[in-house]
């Protein structure tokens, strides 16, 4: 069997489908690359072919090229791994050049068959390159189709002519959201961008495709790049309007980037180079950059845990072996944001949902919620009326606890009081049936704990969304002490149906998110009150890669949120509770009635709208700023080591049972650094010992929260890394 084929019809045009078998999507690797590269040669040499077009024999084109493949790709590089990685890469351009002349000779023009890719649907990364390498694009009129080239999402850059091509087509103002940002577009979109050149009636796709090869003329078959005279659109960066062209794009990537992210820089450089010289030598600046690019350990870490360990925690790495556990009829107990939300993302994914609120108005709040997002989504013109009108009608908000018969699913998502979870679980029990999975959506509460309201325990378990619903990625799922592997099975079916990303980890203070996160505001409150600029902190943690600064996140969580789970924690801790300091800076900013954003007035300022304007000027009256400033360096390694430190004790305490989740969760759960492939990620760049020395410091500077937890010294002594370890889904104790 072989991804592409190739068939002839009576009017000389051929036929070159994409069909890889048992998958899906269409994915490239390098064995069907050579099979397109041998049926382009055969289509050229062929003197009964006029002309080629290149289709799927999916719904969609195709998804790009296999990540995973090109995770390994430098390992597979050979004692040389950049000249292994360019050799490989210029194998793609020489495939692309040659669909893209068809056999016309560069020197005199003769020659040359025409060559249209026609798109049913989604083309993306490696997917639009190739096309973009045809003569002409003609796509689908599928709404639901994505066009782009998404690979700086993942740590990469289009490597394979879609940055040269992509540029020279639209210029390089116009082409920046999609190669920078990584922005997709519909079919209609894309064309009124000019990536693509025309959209047609899915019925009528292969028809136009071949009229258009048939009636297609010797100028229909020179890319604008090869013609005489070609001017970059928008100005070459010598040009006066290139030249502002240039320093804006510098500009706009060091202010997204921060400096952290290297394919970002390295594309801009590939676009400013090539623009400079002929379109041969630019691919070849293109597949230098993005050799330097695969060569940073920073692109692997990132394709690691957005592609590769996320994808694989999606399909169920962890889960254990049980029958389906797809949810048919969900209840939601507590219509406030959390609940409304856990109530929208179901109802979308097709799940009947029993919204239920102590008042018929606070549960019809909750239903209102979802009609206020899919009214937006109405707005933008990415949801149909009737398509809303379905999603509304999946949910039904009451009081009446009879209406959980026939639930197979209950998420409790009630205020944090163990007493008042205890309470509505009983009641919630009563009306389900006797095999209804019940979880309960909690931070901080002991999963162990609230089980105890449940005649059945191991059908109990903790399902931790994060707010907002609809956008965050990550569902953290808790085991606690007999959560039964049926309810873990259950908890990660639903979570794939609402297509979000889980991690299961196991019964602690502060699961893992939390547990990592409170750490990192934490270390910011304590540097507020040693005196250190609040604007350097908060600089510092961004120009590091963290999208909010502590401050900001406090705020942004709101400041009595944190006194609270300061007193809870202090109380279950009594004298070993470790965080008088920062409660001084928080009990204060409480006292001082500056909750956060909810009440406009946090460590930020903010207008009445709401808007923060910047960090509050009377922070230095109640906590003078030292004359004497910490490097920028200091402050950065203080606020990762209390996340990483953190993280590899909750590994080795087993709260925390595979890496993967760890760095998967921490990049869609809090954000840490995405640029670092996770707290792992981030430890096996630095190296075990530079890392533990790092820490020892730290430790010996501020204090026991930065001692060098057990299993990173050993490593340091071994020289080995988590992934070299653990990144099969080991645990710490294996």
């Amino acid at each position: 069997m072989t991804d592409f084929t190739m068939t002839r019809d009576a009017d000389g045009v051929a036929t070159i489908i994409w069909d890889v078998p048992k998958k899906s999507m269409n994915v490239l690797n390098l064995e069907a690359a050579a099979e397109l590269g041998r049926l382009v040669d055969e289509a050229i040499a062929d003197t009964g072919v006029k002309g080629v077009i290149l289709t799927s024999g999916k719904k969609d084109f195709a998804g790009g090229m296999d990540l995973n493949i090109i995770a390994k790709m430098k390992e597979s590089a050979g004692d040389d791994p950049a000249r292994g990685l360019f050799d490989g890469l210029m194998g793609f351009h020489a495939l692309e050049r040659k669909i893209e002349l068809m056999g016309r000779d560069l020197k005199t023009g003769q020659g040359g068959k025409p060559i249209v890719a026609a798109l049913p649907g989604t083309a993306l990364g490696i997917g639009l390159e190739i096309p973009l390498s045809c003569h002409r694009i003609i796509a689908a009129d599928n709404p639901r189709a994505k066009i782009g080239l998404p690979e700086i999402l993942v740590g990469i850059f289009p490597g394979a002519g879609g940055t040269t091509r992509l540029t020279r087509k639209m210029g390089p103002m116009a082409a920046s959201p999609y190669l920078l940002e990584g922005k997709l577009s519909d079919p209609k979109s894309a064309k009124a961008a000019g990536i693509i050149d025309e959209v047609v009636a899915p019925e009528n796709l292969l028809a136009r495709a071949k009229e258009w090869v048939l009636a297609a003329t010797p100028a229909d078959m020179v890319k604008p790049w090869d013609q005489k005279g070609y001017k970059l659109p928008g100005g070459a960066p010598y040009q006066p309007s290139g030249y502002m062209t240039f320093v804006g794009a510098s500009a706009m990537v060091n202010g997204k980037t921060q400096g952290v992210y290297p394919a970002a820089q390295a594309l801009l450089s590939a676009v400013y180079e090539g623009a400079l010289v002929p379109f041969d030598t630019a691919l070849k600046i293109e597949a230098r950059w993005f050799t330097h690019v695969l060569m940073n350990p920073s692109s692997s870490a990132m394709i690691r845990s957005l592609f590769i360990n996320k994808e694989a925690l999606e399909k169920g790495a962890n889960r254990p072996e049980a029958p389906d556990q797809s949810v048919k009829k969900l209840g939601v107990l507590g219509a406030g944001m959390m609940g409304a939300g856990i109530a929208y993302v179901a109802a979308n994914a097709g799940i009947t949902v029993v919204l239920i609120d102590a008042t018929q108005d606070a549960a019809d709040r909750g239903r209102a919620h979802s009609e206020a997002i899919l009214d937006k989504g109405v707005a933008r013109g990415k949801v149909t009326t009737e398509k809303k009108a379905e999603v509304l009608g999946r949910i039904t908000a009451t009081t009446d606890y009879a209406a959980l018969q026939g639930c197979d699913l209950l998420v409790e998502a009630v205020f944090e009081d163990v007493t008042v979870k205890a309470e509505v679980t009983k009641k919630a029990l009563k009306a389900l049936p006797a095999d209804a999975i019940f979880a309960t959506n909690t931070s901080t509460l002991p999963i162990s704990q609230l089980a105890e309201a449940s005649d059945k325990p191991d059908q109990f378990i903790g399902i931790h969304f994060f707010s907002p619903v609809d956008k965050m990625m990550l569902v953290e799922i808790i085991k606690g002490k007999k959560t039964g592997p049926r309810a873990v099975a259950k908890a990660l079916d639903f979570v794939r149906q609402i297509r979000k990303t889980p991690i299961v980890v196991n019964d602690a203070r502060f699961f893992y998110a939390n547990r990592c996160i409170i750490p990192y505001i934490n270390e910011g409150l304590r540097m507020v009150a040693e005196g250190v600029e609040p604007a350097l902190i908060e600089n510092a943690a961004k120009l590091v890669g963290m999208p909010l600064g502590p401050l900001q996140l406090v705020d942004e969580t709101s400041i009595d949120l944190g006194v609270k789970i300061a007193k809870a924690t202090k109380a279950a801790m009594g004298d070993a509770y470790p965080d008088a300091a920062v409660d001084k800076v928080l009990f204060r900013m409480a006292d001082l009635g500056r909750m956060g954003r909810k009440s406009n007035a946090g460590f930020y300022a903010y207008s009445d709208k709401g808007d923060r304007l910047g960090l509050w000027d009377g922070l230095a009256a109640e906590w003078p700023v030292s004359a004497d400033q910490p490097d920028v360096s200091e402050v950065q390694q203080r606020l990762l080591f209390a996340q990483v430190l953190e993280a590899v004790r909750a590994f080795e305490d087993g709260v925390l049972e595979d890496i993967r989740e760890g760095d998967v969760g921490a990049i869609l759960g809090w954000g840490f650094a995405p640029w670092s492939g996770g707290p792992f990620g981030w430890l096996d760049i630095l190296g075990a010992a530079p890392a533990a020395d790092q820490a020892g410091a730290l430790a010996a500077r501020f204090g026991a929260r930065f001692a060098v937890p057990t299993l990173l010294a050993q490593m340091a002594e071994r020289g080995q890394t988590f992934y070299g370890l653990f990144g099969g889904g080991q645990k710490a104790a294996a």
